[in-house]
C-alpha cells in the first residue's frame, strides 16, 4: 500500500482528520526552516486550501515547497483536499490546482475536520485506490 503525506495549519483541522484516519502518515511542517519529509514511496497527498475571495494562494507555501522536488512529485499519486464550503466555487481549490500541475486525480474534498462520513469514505477509496495502483503497476 501507498503512503499518506498532509499539511495541516495550526487550526489542526487536516491533521485531526488523518488522525481520525488511522493511516501511518508523514506530516509537513508548519515552520519553513524545518526539514521536509521526502517520501521513498508512492504517496497520496492530503491539505487544506488557503485561498483570499479569488483564489489566489490556494495552495499553502509548505506544500509547494515539499512538491518542489521532483523526486517527492514523481511520488505523488492523488490528492485529498480540505476547504470551507463558505467558499463557494473555491472550496477545496487546493485540490484542483494540485491535481492539474501534476497530473494526478483529486480523490476527495471534505470540509474542515469532516465528517464521521468523511473518514468512512475516504478509508474505504484509499483502500480501493492502492489496490487499483498496486494491480496496474504489475
Amino acid at each position: 500500500m501507498g503512503g499518506l503525506v498532509f499539511f495541516s495549519s495550526r487550526s489542526g483541522n487536516t491533521a485531526r482528520f488523518v488522525e481520525r484516519l488511522g493511516i501511518d502518515a508523514e506530516r509537513i511542517p508548519i515552520a519553513s526552516s524545518a526539514p521536509v519529509p521526502a517520501p521513498a514511496r508512492p504517496f497520496v497527498l492530503v491539505t487544506p486550501t488557503f485561498a483570499d475571495g479569488t483564489g489566489s494562494g490556494a495552495v499553502p507555501r509548505q506544500v509547494i515547497r515539499f512538491l518542489n522536488n521532483p523526486d517527492t512529485r514523481g511520488r505523488l499519486r492523488g490528492v485529498i483536499a480540505s476547504g470551507n464550503r463558505n467558499f463557494g466555487a473555491l472550496f477545496a481549490l487546493a485540490g484542483d490546482v494540485i491535481a492539474e500541475k501534476c497530473g494526478v486525480p483529486l480523490l476527495y474534498r471534505f470540509e474542515l475536520a469532516g465528517t464521521t462520513s468523511d473518514i468512512a469514505r475516504v478509508s474505504e477509496g484509499l483502500d480501493r485506490f492502492w489496490k487499483t495502483q498496486l494491480s496496474s503497476a504489475t
